[in-house]
């Protein structure tokens, strides 16, 4: 069994609350960094493992890859598993 990153884009499921000068985001009640809102466009400060990428958030997870232990030592010819 193997970690390996993934990117998500999790875009759908951010909530933004507005403040004064700037949209605080949240993912699930987790605040996850903050858009500024100006003249000149709109910049994003995200915390670690995610980040913004043509107006897309992404979050970076950690994933399992490989065989699942429990399937690995199946037996065929006695039927279990």
């Amino acid at each position: 069994m193997v970690l390996e990153k993934k990117r998500l884009d999790i875009t759908d499921r951010v909530v933004g609350k507005l403040g004064p000068n700037n949209m605080d985001l949240y993912l699930e009640n987790e605040l996850i960094g903050k858009m500024s809102l100006s003249d000149e466009g709109n910049r994003y400060e995200l915390n670690n493992g995610f980040e913004e990428e043509q107006n897309k958030i992404y979050q970076y997870v950690d994933i399992t890859t490989g065989p699942d232990q429990k399937y690995v030592d199946c037996d065929d010819e006695n039927g279990w598993c």
